[in-house]
């Protein structure tokens, strides 16, 4: 196991757009001793409520989703830049429901602050629940995101999480 230590928020450099959307993120998850995690690509960081918070984004068809609704906490973990791509790409394919997908691809399974992370990341955000809220057709202002996004009927619930610590090693 890597030795990871608490990194101040107060001095964070973190471009969301390159790390979130570049380079992507794994959401982890734990319930009754099973884990799992899903690549995203989709979600922020800012202030909320007087709280930092992390935002994400899960599909109602997810795996993720369904453990992540029995639970308080999860992490998101992020890698050094171009590492991963591979078992990322798995985690994106790939159904937690069927299989271990997190040992199929060779990742380890850490925790802090009784919240599962990977081992493998490089800079994790542990979070707590705060809210979730499912998104709708009649939220959407602009009409393509339906066509765009949502042709298929399988929408996104959004969750705020309270970064509870930030980690790096």
């Amino acid at each position: 196991m890597h030795q990871f230590q608490p990194y101040p928020m107060e001095v964070l450099e973190f471009n969301p757009f390159k790390k979130i959307g570049q380079d992507w993120g794994v959401i982890v998850t734990e319930r009754d001793g099973k884990t799992n995690g899903m690549t995203a690509s989709w979600g922020s960081v800012g202030c909320l409520w007087n709280m930092n918070i992390a935002t994400i984004f899960i599909r109602d068809s997810r795996f993720t989703k369904e453990m992540l609704d029995a639970t308080e906490t999860f992490s998101v973990n992020f890698f050094e830049e171009g590492k991963m791509k591979a078992a990322m790409g798995y985690l994106g394919k790939v159904s937690g429901r069927y299989e271990d997908k997190l040992a199929s691809a060779r990742l380890t399974v850490n925790h802090q602050c009784e919240t599962a992370f990977l081992d493998e990341s490089n800079f994790v955000l542990i979070c707590r629940k705060l809210s979730a809220t499912r998104l709708t057709e009649e939220s959407f202002l602009d009409p393509s995101i339906k066509e765009n996004f949502y042709k298929d009927g399988d929408m996104h619930t959004m969750y705020i999480g309270e970064i509870m610590e930030v980690l790096a090693r």
